[in-house]
């Protein structure tokens, strides 16, 4: 009997839980698998929410969120708590997914350990090494050390072989974020999720949702007041028909100036960061989406939303090239101008809404997993 391939997949942030619970569902049902998960809790109560939602267990818990840590201290923090559990587990192969700094840091370590490491989600860049900050240079040094490159898109593939990586240690599966948005959008919707709707009257022939998000690090500062601005200039013009719910990230860079300038707006409503489950049904009912979130382009795109993008770059452009995501930077005339449209033309809307989606068609697990074996079997 062939020896089970030990892997390791270690996750830190709701982003990479969301997309990495059906790879390590695809892992646990495997045959040739023996799977172990750690996670280290960089976002902590974020995260547990969609591991119960999958009902995921982890191996390992590291447990190391702390309250406005820096960079430098959270990359410490997993180099120093990781060491042992990769000593421990001994693990064949690590799978990690995307650009945070746990995927940076467990890279590096999985390197030192000379242990082989996969990166889910790998090729995504903006050649911009300041946006996003950190996550383009954390993606490019997970890519450095990887031994196997998960693309989810050609356009990916081609940005790992344009930096060298060998065409064999590169698949093109799709992204897990689908396969996770049509497991979840199969459960029924949050009573928490009709109650908003009942309030403030969204739905058929009422109030139409604007689903906001808004958090990443470059647009701390005057980029967050711009969005600001833009979102009440939005719930002021098209007070009688749209309805702007935006789930606010916990950090005070974001927290203080939306509560202080949105807090009071008719129709606008500012939630607690929302679980999963609820937030998908959100997406599902909303006719424009307006975000910062590189999570929410994709999932977005698979429920084919019109969804404008709050950045100056993007890592996904295939999602720009495909019609379903409109790249309008943080500037507010841009913002509500491209809204507006949306708002207003509807053959302008529908041929976003009928945008094919790049990401995938919902089956990237079992495609992750069985490139996984057939380049383990390659370097045997």
């Amino acid at each position: 009997m062939a020896k089970k391939i030990r892997l390791l997949n270690i996750i830190g942030t709701r982003p990479e839980a969301i997309k990495m619970c059906p790879v390590i569902q695809a892992a646990q049902n495997h045959p040739d698998i023996e799977p172990y998960l750690c996670v280290t809790a960089q976002h902590r109560q974020m995260l547990d929410q969609v591991l119960n939602v999958f009902n995921i267990q982890p191996d390992f818990d590291l447990n190391l969120m702390q309250p406005n840590q820096s960079l430098s201290q959270i990359t410490a923090s997993i180099l120093q708590n990781l060491d042992p559990i990769l000593a421990h587990v001994k693990p064949d192969w690590i799978l990690v997914q995307g650009d945070t700094t746990t995927v940076m840091a467990s890279a590096l370590l999985a390197f030192y350990h000379r242990i082989r490491i996969g990166h889910v989600e790998a090729g995504l860049r903006t050649g911009d090494k300041w946006q996003p900050f950190p996550e383009e240079i954390n993606r490019k040094i997970a890519g450095v050390v990887a031994d196997l490159h998960l693309a989810p898109t050609e356009e990916a593939k081609q940005n790992l072989l344009n930096e060298g990586v060998e065409n064999w240690r590169i698949f093109i599966t799709g992204n897990p974020a689908i396969d996770a948005l049509r497991i979840i959008t199969l459960l029924p919707a949050p009573k928490e999720i009709q109650l908003l709707f009942d309030q403030y009257h969204i739905g058929d022939k009422q109030k139409q949702l604007i689903m906001v998000t808004a958090h990443r690090r470059e647009n701390f500062g005057q980029p967050i007041i711009n969005i600001c601005t833009a979102l009440k200039k939005l719930a002021n013009q098209f007070q009688d028909r749209i309805h702007i719910i935006y789930p606010v990230h916990l950090n005070p860079n974001i927290q203080e100036p939306v509560y202080r300038l949105l807090g009071n707006v008719d129709n606008i409503t500012l939630l607690p960061p929302m679980d999963y489950l609820p937030m998908a049904h959100l997406l599902k009912q909303a006719v424009l989406v307006l975000t910062d979130s590189g999570g929410i382009q994709e999932e977005a795109a698979g429920l084919h939303k019109p969804t404008l993008v709050m950045r100056e770059v993007t890592e996904r452009p295939e999602g720009v090239k495909a019609g379903v995501l409109r790249l309008v930077g943080t500037d507010p005339e841009k913002i509500v101008s491209n809204a507006v449209e949306l708002l207003e033309n509807q053959s302008v809307y529908q041929k976003m809404v009928q945008s094919k989606n790049p990401f995938g068609d919902g089956y990237a697990a079992e495609e992750i997993i069985d490139a996984l074996i057939s380049i383990d079997n390659k370097l045997v």
